[in-house]
């Protein structure tokens, strides 16, 4: 009874943070018009590892609620996609990221061997993206366009899909994923709040 109270409440507060977990950065972004250590490749590696994942356990009838939150992160990410193209001056390119997206969305699921397979690449993928901000930071040593806050709920979103996971499916391939996307995600909260720290202490 108990496991069952602590699973909704993970299941309903990961979906409740995620529907707001990237206004943050989309509110600084728009703000300061700026995409300085903001990595256009992170975004496009996360929005690819959420499409894969999405796939996958749609693909496998997994309950609804332990993947509801994807799709509205996706259309989240979509939105910051076309945010770092405007200011970067490259929203055309916009059509054919649109393409690629729907295209690859699309080929995952025509054979079981496929979606299998970005499966077992999908930790990687993720875990690619989340070593491209980081790097994108390391290089600009500016955090003032990333948003500290985002990043925090989407370390506790990870942390609480560990338990949630452990709970319904027991997937080996989706617990890994979570528990590296927990690392790597607190990893790049904690190096967004030293270099606001440092600019802090500049000025």
């Amino acid at each position: 009874m108990e496991s069952n109270m602590l699973l909704d409440v993970a299941n309903f507060s990961t979906l409740f943070v995620c529907m707001v977990l990237k206004f943050p950065q989309i509110f600084v972004l728009i703000r300061a018009k700026s995409t300085k250590g903001i990595s256009l490749n992170s975004l496009i590696l996360e929005l690819t590892g959420f499409i894969v994942f999405v796939s996958y356990q749609m693909y496998y009838n997994y309950p609804p609620p332990t993947y509801l939150e994807y799709p509205i992160l996706i259309a989240q990410d979509v939105i910051l996609l076309l945010l770092i193209l405007h200011y970067n001056g490259s929203l055309k390119q916009s059509v054919l990221y649109a393409a690629v997206f729907v295209g690859g969305w699309h080929l995952l699921t025509l054979q079981k061997w496929i979606i299998d397979l970005a499966m077992s690449l999908c930790t990687f993928i993720s875990a690619g993206s989340k070593f491209a901000q980081l790097q994108c930071l390391w290089q600009s040593k500016d955090s003032g366009q990333v948003s500290a806050l985002s990043w925090a709920m989407a370390t506790y979103t990870c942390a609480a899909r560990i338990f949630t996971t452990t709970v319904t499916t027991g997937d080996m391939q989706v617990l890994v994923r979570f528990v590296v996307m927990t690392l790597l995600n607190t990893w790049v909260l904690a190096t967004v709040l030293y270099y606001r720290k440092s600019a802090k202490k500049q000025d």
